[in-house]
């Protein structure tokens, strides 16, 4: 066990070495509705924030209250797309996106009847809740196409239509002294592609029609392989890892077969991976549900840190996959959103970090937060007991 203090980098990076920390790293994602809660129970002092056009500095001050040791930077805080595409009843909306989990801004563009439009031509609604609200998708923009000509009419995204030129500043600003272990949010290929088609319309395509798909994940693929050299190439050493997400299994299984897994989604995600490895910047991987067939390819294809550990999927117990893979994977998440957060006690959520970091943490290689974005129906108490840094 380490017994200095350690900065919340080397924190981090230690635990990612497969080594034991002074303490577990913890991490932060959540609603919006929950970050507005902390921000009104902390009323933190932004003065010591920096201020800047890129994140909100009081979910900033949030994490420091919080000692989260985590930060990241999106693609999507940055986009700079041509007037052109802008739609006529629509304005550019950065700050008042339900998708937000972080302090990062994030594009979109609004519409006059209160929907949104974001850089790839997703279409969203606002869904309300007993707690809260969310965006739902409202339209499946490439539903009708019949063949790749068709889709080759869409307006589809160019990397130039990103301005990355103010991350180094934008990171000097949040961390200046390489304090915190700051990773790239990439983005999708899988998801992104099906919310574009349809879902129903794009697995079927897999099966009947692939050369649709293929080029629709290939179109968005280019742009994140484009987008992460740029982003890597400009901020040097000043990312720590690099982030990307597709959720491609269920709470029983994968949502495609494994055959179709290997041939249609491994490549392309094996091309993200790559730009980051030509870097010597490791990558961590989300994906939501039963994800354990994977793991082992994942491994072999370059993914050090998986996120975000549904322990209540199949074949995802935590104390099986620390022991299958403890000594070549990291772990990220854990703390279940669905059941614990919202309806425990806090003492039922204690217990259940104290149990991830005595399972995922032994001999490091874990952070600690949640299984998915902490959600609006969770009370505050169980949030500040989540991060009582007393268990650790």
């Amino acid at each position: 066990m380490i017994q200095r203090t350690l900065s919340p980098r080397e924190r981090v990076l230690t635990a990612l070495n497969l080594q034991t920390p002074d303490r577990v790293p913890v991490d932060f994602l959540a609603t919006p509705e929950i970050w507005q809660k902390l921000v009104e129970y902390y009323k933190p002092d932004v003065s010591r924030i920096p201020t800047t056009d890129y994140y909100d500095s009081e979910w900033e001050a949030v994490l420091q209250e919080l000692q989260v040791d985590c930060r990241v930077i999106s693609y999507d805080q940055f986009c700079a797309p041509p007037e052109s595409m802008l739609r006529e009843d629509s304005q550019v909306e950065w700050w008042n996106v339900l998708s937000r989990s972080t302090p990062n801004r994030m594009w979109r563009q609004q519409s006059e009847n209160g929907e949104f439009y974001d850089i790839w031509g997703r279409h969203f609604r606002i869904a309300e809740n007993p707690t809260g609200a969310y965006e739902e998708l409202a339209s499946w923009p490439l539903c009708s196409a019949s063949n790749v000509d068709e889709l080759k009419s869409f307006l589809w995204p160019d990397p130039d239509w990103w301005d990355f030129d103010q991350i180094p500043e934008l990171l000097n600003s949040m961390n200046n002294s390489r304090e915190y272990h700051i990773r790239f949010r990439i983005g999708s290929v899988f998801e992104v592609a099906w919310q574009l088609r349809g879902m129903q319309e794009f697995l079927m395509d897999l099966a009947l029609n692939p050369e649709i798909p293929e080029y629709i994940m290939d179109r968005l693929t280019d742009v994140y392989v484009e987008n992460t050299r740029r982003v890597l190439e400009i901020a040097g050493d000043q990312l720590d890892m690099v982030y990307f997400y597709d959720d491609v299994a269920t709470q029983e299984s994968l949502m495609i077969s494994s055959n179709m897994w290997e041939k249609y989604i491994r490549p392309r995600h094996q091309k993200l991976i790559d730009v980051a490895k030509a870097y010597d910047v490791p990558v961590m991987y989300h994906c939501d549900g039963a994800v354990y067939s994977l793991i082992p390819d994942l491994i072999d294809m370059g993914v050090v840190v998986l996120n975000p550990i549904q322990s209540d999927a199949a074949g995802m117990d935590p104390q099986k996959l620390k022991h299958e893979f403890g000594d070549q994977l990291s772990f990220h998440g854990g703390v279940d959103i669905i059941d614990t957060l919202p309806n425990g006690t806090v003492e039922d959520v204690k217990q259940e970090v104290e149990n991830l970091i005595r399972i995922l943490g032994e001999n490091g290689g874990y952070i600690m937060a949640s299984s998915h974005h902490i959600q609006s129906n969770t009370p505050i108490e169980n949030v500040l007991g989540m991060y009582d840094l007393s268990i650790r």
